[in-house]
């Protein structure tokens, strides 16, 4: 068994069911059903670097020792989502044709399977609920967080009462279950107690300390973390994200998340070209600064704009090591969420900028 392991078994947040599942010697017959799964045909990127997490799933459908729910616990971005319908996709291809099993995982990735519910925090909008996806495609911008809301948790009550329609299972994955509020998770805790014969909770969040104690107990938690460096550009590899590898200040942001390198590298893409680089070349004229707090207060968004400040800092750092720059930029992202004007915020530290800290 591989050190990862080993050390998973002395870890004080591994459920005991899990330490006895994973201590399980692996016999001839119990061995001819895990190699399947973890050979089969190559899935994305979820399980590089998550070794332990896939050990714990496909052992468990090995020896069908299925617990009712489970918590995906960790950082955002590192591929619990992904894990989540991997294993999805064991679990309804078990046993089937190699065609049949492609099949349901395409339906799965296009989330057109019926014996699948994925739950996202909504927004309300005119009675209406909204994930964030479908709240930008219309255009409509929240200063609040999205939240997963009671009437989501009584759709899973009724998905729950149905039987299968073509699997032997019905999954539930609830994504960011830490945004529950206090009536859903309320009433998720009483579906988790009776969640029927057929259904398997998939509850993701950052960590254990996020949820009511009551839910956690209830799951057998599969850990995730973050990835190494070479993990990390192997996932963006994999996905054909090669073009994020030469931007080492997104790679230090990302903090081992291949998730929030995206996300990153697509919210530098857009910031103008020309806006960008102007900003990676300080110190600046003080005609230059002004003109270019006006360029950033008309072209940005609040939100990109905080990024920015976060970006700045990273590239100015492996750039210059200027511990000034540092605060000055930690001052202006503190402005910026002050409500204070944004073009006077970025006028001063612009110039300041350009002046004081070279």
């Amino acid at each position: 068994m591989g050190g990862w392991m080993n050390l998973a078994l002395r870890s004080p947040y591994l459920p005991t069911s899990l330490s006895q599942l994973i201590r399980t010697p692996l016999t001839f017959s119990i061995a001819l059903k895990i190699m399947p799964l973890l050979t089969s045909p190559p899935q994305p990127y979820p399980l590089i670097g998550q070794e332990l997490a896939l050990e714990l799933l496909t052992r468990a459908i090995a020896l069908e020792r299925l617990p009712s729910a489970y918590l995906f616990a960790g950082p955002e971005g590192v591929g619990r989502s992904s894990a989540a319908r991997y294993f999805t996709s064991l679990l309804f291809g078990a046993n089937v044709s190699d065609s049949k099993s492609s099949l349901i995982t395409h339906r799965l990735a296009t989330g057109n399977h019926p014996d699948l519910l994925v739950i996202q925090p909504t927004y309300i909008h005119e009675g209406e609920l909204l994930t964030k996806n479908q709240a930008i495609e219309r255009g409509l911008e929240r200063k609040t967080a999205p939240l997963i809301r009671i009437e989501q948790v009584r759709a899973i009550t009724e998905f729950l009462s149905r039987p299968p329609l073509e699997a032997t299972k019905q999954v539930v994955i609830v994504e960011q279950a830490e945004t529950m509020n206090e009536a859903a998770a309320n009433a998720l805790l009483k579906t988790l107690e009776e969640p029927g014969e057929h259904g398997i909770f998939i509850l993701i969040a950052q960590g254990i300390e996020s949820l009511l104690p009551t839910i956690v107990s209830r799951c057998s938690l599969i850990p995730f973390y973050r990835l190494s460096p070479s993990d990390l550009k192997k996932v963006l590899l994999a996905l054909g994200h090669e073009e994020i590898l030469p931007h080492s200040e997104l790679l230090m942001m990302a903090q081992g998340s291949p998730g929030k390198a995206i996300a990153f590298f697509e919210q530098l893409r857009s910031i103008p070209d020309a806006l960008l680089q102007a900003l990676t070349r300080l110190p600046l004229s003080l005609r230059s600064a002004l003109e270019l707090a006006r360029v950033i207060d008309s072209t940005l968004s609040v939100d990109t704009q905080l990024w920015l400040c976060g970006y700045l800092q990273h590239y100015y750092w492996q750039k210059t090591h200027n511990s000034h720059l540092l605060q000055q930029f930690d001052q202006t992202h503190h402005y910026l969420t002050s409500h204070c004007q944004s073009r006077l915020v970025w006028e001063v530290t612009l110039s300041r900028a350009g002046v004081e800290n070279w």
